[in-house]
């Protein structure tokens, strides 16, 4: 029998501090087993992976007990060769190496390892907020401090609603001699607005040269307003400008964690050499891979999705909700001290939403039925 207490399963080794301060990162709720629930908590793509990267992953599943190509060297310049003809086929003059492509397990990770790359301790990361919860956690990992900017608010001259969007003004405002990065996330997860071309060049503008930009654009194949810029034309013109993308959301694998950073070749050798060891894969990397050259079918269900979240956003709004742009696959609910008591009761209704205690909730966009399931629920919550 154990004698174990709760004091003798302690190691007495200290944790650094900004570690044993770290908030937790909380992932979306997830279903129960056998549970009529739906899952619209954690931005996933409702659809199954194509049967072309179900079978690349079923070829790669036999060389498991070899280790991966550490460098992903076939997967960096399929993404390569992606990126320039999109580069191309939008006449933006670019093109695109293998040695400025970066993977990792998620672009969460990618993200972890530039700012592990660039920022020592007493660094600063200015970063908008509310906006992807794993910056603070990166960031203090990192040994920088975290500078949260507030999201803009109220309307713009023109009588644009501003909730929910990046403040960008006052995330230059708060660059110092001390910031090494500055964070733009675009949509913004989890509030859903994209930054436009006019005020992301006068950010730009505005930060100095030697000041890491990241353009995080995890939902970026989703976003369909035409004020957007396009992410490769800002990398070919700001050398100071690292792009994060993944293959978690418009690609449908998650599970298997894939990300990845577009920076000039000093900086992603430097990320690389960070980066841990054989990190991706090789299931993983021929998913991507496979993900990639059926691109054309992959991006009919992301359309399918555009035009479901389409239908959601008119009929929320029909409702009464008024609610910021959604350029993701997800749309955002500012709810206050109302926001865990409405993510009880949607989990009630048997539908699994994301709340950010005294904010509010984020809903994914996800199959037919279960976004009717969401729309039932928010339809009681304006009674």
């Amino acid at each position: 029998m154990s004698t174990d207490t709760p004091a003798s399963r302690t190691s007495g080794v200290p944790l650094r501090t900004a570690v044993a301060a770290l908030p937790p990162y909380v992932p979306g709720a997830r279903t129960e087993p056998g549970a009529r629930t739906f899952k619209l908590s954690s931005n996933e793509n409702p659809y199954p992976p194509l049967p072309s990267v179900l079978e690349a992953i079923r070829e790669a599943a036999g060389d498991t007990h070899r280790y991966p190509d550490m460098y992903a060297t076939e997967l960096t310049e399929t993404i390569a060769a992606s990126l320039t003809g999109h580069a191309a086929a939008q006449r933006i003059d670019l093109t695109v190496t293998p040695d400025e492509v970066v993977v990792g397990t998620g672009s969460v990770a990618v993200l972890a390892h530039v700012l592990q790359t660039v920022c020592e301790p007493g660094d600063e990361v200015v970063v908008p907020w509310r906006s992807f919860e794993a910056y603070p956690i990166a960031v203090a990992v990192s040994g920088a401090t975290f500078v949260p900017v507030p999201l803009a608010s109220g309307t713009a001259p023109d009588g644009a609603p501003l909730d929910g969007r990046l403040d960008l003004p006052a995330l230059a405002a708060a660059v110092s001699d001390r910031t090494r990065v500055v964070a733009v996330c675009t949509p913004n997860n989890p509030t859903g607005p994209a930054v436009h071309r006019d005020e992301l060049e006068a950010f730009l503008a505005a930060v100095p040269s030697d000041v890491l930009v990241l353009l995080d654009e995890a939902y970026v194949e989703f976003v369909r307003d035409p004020e957007v810029p396009d992410g490769l034309a800002v990398y070919a013109a700001h050398p100071n400008v690292v792009v994060l993308r993944t293959f978690s959301k418009a690609y449908g694998l998650a599970g298997l964690r894939v990300g990845y950073a577009i920076a000039r070749p000093d900086l992603a050798a430097g990320v690389r050499s960070v980066s841990t060891p054989f990190g991706v894969s090789d299931l993983a990397q021929r998913a991507a891979i496979a993900s990639l050259h059926a691109q054309d079918e992959l991006f009919e269900r992301v359309e399918a999705l555009v035009v479901e979240r389409a239908r959601v956003l008119g009929e929320l709004r029909d409702q009464g909700w008024q609610l910021p742009d959604a350029q993701g696959n997800f749309v955002w609910f500012e709810l206050g001290e109302e926001t865990v008591r409405r993510g009880a009761e949607a989990r009630e209704a048997g539908v699994l939403v994301r709340p950010f205690a005294g904010e509010g909730i984020r809903v994914t966009v996800g199959e037919r039925e279960a976004n009717d399931a969401f729309l039932r629920v928010a339809a009681s919550w304006r009674r």
